[in-house]
């Protein structure tokens, strides 16, 4: 058995292609039973990651205490199977712990919940949800300060140590599902065992290591963006964006098990997204069984999944890879614009009618981005609301698949212009334009945010334009949905201006689009900043690393955009190009202080015919 699960698990996490997560997430497997007692065994730790994941201040051990204080609930729990629904308990376990923190007044204030208490059930738990702060970016989680530390209490107790895990990963990743926690804390587990014992700790713990950070990092970003649309939209876009998901993964499953799926993940991401980590490890384990039963009807590709263990299980089939495209008939799509009764359907059952015409759409697309197929989706519904007031709808609606065509077309053309900019600018410049060009939509951020939010962006170019075409356009499209995703959480919490909330709040489908073709934020008057209070030239420049001169100077370029955002870019560079040479020259001066002090005047002599002052 262990020698088939060998073989199996090697489809496990292969989108990341990274052999060395794929042993460590074997390695961990190997040492779970497949067995029903996993979740009530791993209680405590679920209840852990609730309680860090919402008061995220709490030490470790603060924490461990409300855990022990819920204790009651938790044997009530334990007596749960995986396939008995949880909802009961596992609800009033959360409307218990919630009641807690508001029954603590220094708790409460300590997490900005006050506001919070003072509101009802219904509308309490979302705004505990608004007040966590997710830092899917947060570089340091996986970094080990002292290793012969973590070896020597790993020789003592190695629980403790993936019990802190599951502490620091809750509380950095506040959106981060139960489930996937669960199992990368036993891929933490294993790798300290087995780098503790090598001599080389430190090279160990670094190639081990850093592909679970790189997966919690990414799988962080998507689950909160999974919650945004969730909560920013309504439930018919939540439950498209399953269907699409869905249908590119699962091509040969028929539309009303797909549909049943996609309401049923839908569901599931609600509660995960609102932070009741027992219910959603029960809620995908469930489904999780659910599929496995199904899976003959499904697809292919999570055979592997199906045979390992709880929690590894569920992570394999939600990252297993589509399974291969049906040969389909174009009627069964052609129908939706060609039938003569198309908006008799339309108009009886809506939902149902176009949920059908986006699964044949994603079926036979599966090299689309979801909001591509989402825009041809919002087109096609549309397209049908005006043709079917007519007198002859059919002769308005047969062009459906030409705009279908012509929506791809300009979705690729956008992504094709911005990879021919970064390839004629190179990395550095291309990274100035996009800076330019967003300081002049978002002049609001602080010129650091700014800078971060570009950066963001050049490494999804860098990552998705060497692609082949087809890779390339979807790549682009799947990165930028959650760097704008980041983006507009945080017009949410502050918001930037109109528009940006426009873009981010009217259609998901169109976000990209939206943002690409924002223009100069008008209304925005920057409070006046002269030369000498942009400019900074200082010896502290001569320790750091390149990459923060290249922020300094960055940031320096969206201040001065911010003071004149109409003028063109060329006027800028001479002081930018500049500011890097001072910098360099000045570093390998004999009098490094009275050469920043002295070049500074002169670029700032230079900044003030731009800026009049």
């Amino acid at each position: 058995m262990k020698t088939v699960r060998l073989i199996y698990f090697l489809a496990f996490f292969s989108y990341i292609k990274c052999q060395t997560l794929q042993r460590s997430l074997l390695d961990a497997a190997m040492q779970h039973s497949n067995s029903q007692n996993y979740l009530e065994e791993n209680l405590r730790d679920i209840i852990s990651i609730m309680v860090a994941q919402f008061l995220q201040k709490s030490t470790y051990e603060e924490v461990q205490t409300i855990v022990k204080e819920l204790l009651d609930f938790v044997e009530k729990c334990k007596s749960l199977k995986l396939n008995e629904s949880p909802s009961e308990c596992s609800y009033q376990l959360m409307a218990t712990f919630l009641e807690h923190i508001c029954n603590n007044q220094g708790m409460a204030d300590k997490h900005v919940y006050s506001d919070c208490c003072n509101i009802n059930n219904t509308a309490r738990n979302k705004c505990f949800l608004l007040n966590k702060k997710d830092e899917a970016d947060y570089r340091e989680i996986l970094q080990i300060p002292n290793l012969e530390q973590i070896c020597e209490v790993n020789k003592e107790n190695q629980v403790l140590v993936k019990k802190r895990y599951i502490y620091e990963t809750s509380r950095k990743h506040p959106f981060l599902y139960g489930p996937t926690i669960l199992a990368m804390s036993t891929c933490y587990e294993t790798a300290v065992q087995s780098c503790c014992q090598e001599e080389n700790k430190t090279e160990c713990f670094q190639i081990k290591l850093q592909p679970i950070r790189k997966y919690i990092r990414e799988i962080s970003l998507r689950h909160h963006h999974l919650c945004e649309i969730g909560t920013k939209f309504n439930h018919k876009v939540a439950k498209a964006v399953e269907l699409v998901l869905l249908t590119k993964k699962q091509p040969n499953a028929n539309f009303s098990e797909i549909a049943k799926l996609a309401a049923d993940i839908k569901n599931l991401h609600q509660t995960c997204c609102e932070g009741n980590a027992v219910a959603c490890v029960f809620g995908r384990s469930q489904l999780m069984n659910y599929t496995c039963s199904k899976q003959a009807f499904l697809s292919s590709k999570i055979t592997p999944c199906c045979a390992l263990p709880v929690p590894f299980r569920g992570e394999c089939i939600i990252n297993s890879e589509n399974d291969n495209k049906p040969h389909l008939s174009s009627l069964q799509l052609s129908r939706f614009t060609e039938d003569r009764f198309v908006c008799k359907q339309f108009t009886d059952k809506q939902d149902d009618f176009l949920q059908e015409f986006l699964y044949e759409y994603s079926r036979r697309h599966p090299e689309l981005a979801v909001p591509v197929i989402l825009r041809v989706d919002s087109v096609y519904q549309k397209l049908l609301e005006k043709c079917c007031k007519l007198e002859n709808p059919l002769e308005c609606y047969k062009h459906g698949k030409e705009m279908f065509q012509r929506v791809v077309h300009e979705s690729h053309e956008h992504v094709k212009n911005h990879c021919h900019l970064r390839e004629k600018l190179g990395d550095s410049n291309f990274h100035d334009r996009l800076l330019v060009l967003y300081t002049k939509k978002a002049p609001q951020l602080s010129a650091q945010e700014l800078v971060m939010f570009t950066k963001n962006m050049v490494a999804a170019a860098t990552k998705c334009c060497p692609l082949n075409d087809e890779q390339q356009f979807v790549c682009m499209e799947d990165t930028a949905k959650l760097i704008l995703g980041a983006l507009c959480r945080r017009h949410e919490t502050q918001p930037i201006n109109a528009g940006v909330g426009h873009c981010c709040d009217d259609s998901y489908a169109f976000r990209k689009l939206c943002f690409d073709d924002l223009q100069v934020d008008g209304t925005y008057i920057s409070p006046h900043l002269s030369c000498d209070r942009i400019i900074s030239l200082k010896e502290d420049l001569c320790k750091a690393q390149e990459e923060e001169i290249q922020i300094e100077k960055q940031k320096l370029l969206s201040n001065l955009v911010k003071q004149r955002p109409y003028a063109a870019e060329m006027q800028f560079q001479p002081i930018i190009v500049d500011f890097t040479q001072l910098v360099k020259m000045c570093c390998q001066a004999e009098k490094r202080e009275t050469c920043f002090q002295e070049e500074e005047s002169k670029l700032i002599e230079k900044c003030q015919p731009l800026l009049g002052g």
